[in-house]
């Protein structure tokens, strides 16, 4: 790990707490409207459409699945690393146990305290809640096969490419001293963890070094490019290589509207929720505009918020997010805390994992890994 200067490493955690609540803010802004048409949308919250969070899940300002599963994928890459001390290194099995973390939320009332593993996200009550959760993560996670690994080999739901990879995937971006190469591999493999369909995979892959591309202070167009330079490589890419060329056709086609984004699709399938999220972040005005743009669509308007919502808050940091938004954000805090733990782990981890001193068993405590 090279030597980080204070200076990076302040604008390394903006990017990381911004990408992180940006996605969470997007998924709220989505989370009421998810099911619902552009028409109704309108007719219900005005011409515009929402303009701000409205009530889903009993409350305003709730997260879905999406922020769930992407604060799992945080989760378990600080133990991957924490576990590479231990000569062990295979971060898509550590995935693979975060997320049946997360599907032991979707099933049990509140955390179980018999289970030394949850580690405390595991443990945050507020994550026990079903959030219209996709099926392609709840049937590769629970019942019989769920304690399988995924492989590109022998994937979970093999023709599954819904939008489930890509509303994670943001994480793995942030590791910004990888190459991005092996991001996007890294990306493909967790995905396949749950969804098995190449768009799906090859989506969640593009996605993530796009964020990479921006979190090392690329700009938006850079990232795309080189996604698609990277998808170009790979087998079965044509559906996702179209989809972001669509999305690039758009900016250049006139003014934003919820019309152009309708264009690229409803958002239910990975291709088409990383097209319309990337567009939206694309002609972004703020991150107010753009997250609107996102949400107010006939279709998955959470995850597609939610993916626009990563894009933007690692572009520009968490000093950007709407004040408003980010106030009333269901988890907010944990959110908070968890990325400034995913910073210190790939900034100061090696500080943090002797287990002889008094850091290093609270660390430890926090994100315990067998071996």
């Amino acid at each position: 790990m090279p030597l980080w200067s204070r200076a990076q490493q302040q604008d390394y955690r903006s990017r990381v707490r911004g990408c992180l609540l940006g996605g969470a803010i997007g998924d709220a802004l989505g989370a009421g409207v998810e099911f619902e048409s552009l028409e109704k949308i309108r007719d219900r919250h005005g011409p515009q459409g929402v303009t701000g969070y409205v009530p889903a899940y009993g409350r305003t300002g709730a997260v879905t699945d999406d922020t769930q599963l992407s604060l799992f994928t945080v989760d378990g890459l600080i133990r991957a690393h924490i576990r590479r001390d231990t000569g062990s290194w295979h971060p898509p099995t550590d995935l693979h146990l975060a997320y049946l973390r997360w599907a032991a939320t979707q099933r049990d009332w509140g955390p179980d305290e018999r289970r030394p593993d949850l580690g405390w996200l595991g443990r945050e009550e507020w994550l026990y809640a079903q959030r219209a959760p996709g099926q392609g993560c709840l049937s590769g996670l629970t019942g019989t096969g769920a304690e399988r690994l995924g492989t590109l080999e022998l994937p979970k739901n093999p023709h599954s490419k819904g939008c489930g990879t890509v509303v994670r995937a943001a994480p793995f971006g942030l590791l910004t001293t990888w190459e991005p190469s092996l991001v996007f591999q890294l990306a493909v493999e967790c995905s396949v963890l749950t969804h098995g369909h190449p768009t799906g995979y090859l989506a969640a892959g593009a996605f993530a070094v796009i964020v990479q591309s921006v979190a090392r202070g690329g700009t938006l167009e850079e990232g795309v490019h080189l996604a698609l330079a990277l998808l170009s490589e790979r087998p079965a890419h044509e559906e996702t290589t179209a989809a972001l060329r669509a999305a690039l056709d758009a900016v250049r086609a006139g003014e934003p509207s919820a019309e152009r984004v309708e264009a690229l699709g409803e958002g239910w399938v990975a291709e088409e929720a990383l097209a319309i999220a990337v567009y939206c972040a694309l002609v972004a005005h703020d991150v107010r505009s753009g997250l609107l743009l996102a949400v107010n669509h006939s279709g998955d308007s959470d995850a597609t918020g939610a993916i626009c919502g990563n894009l933007l808050g690692v572009l520009h940091g968490d000093t950007a997010l709407p004040p408003g938004l980010l106030a009333g954000l269901e988890g907010r805090g944990a959110i908070l805390e968890l990325a400034d733990d995913f910073v210190m782990e790939l900034v100061h981890g090696a500080e943090l994992h002797d287990r002889q001193t008094p850091e290093g068993v609270n660390w430890t405590a926090r994100y315990p890994v067998a071996g």
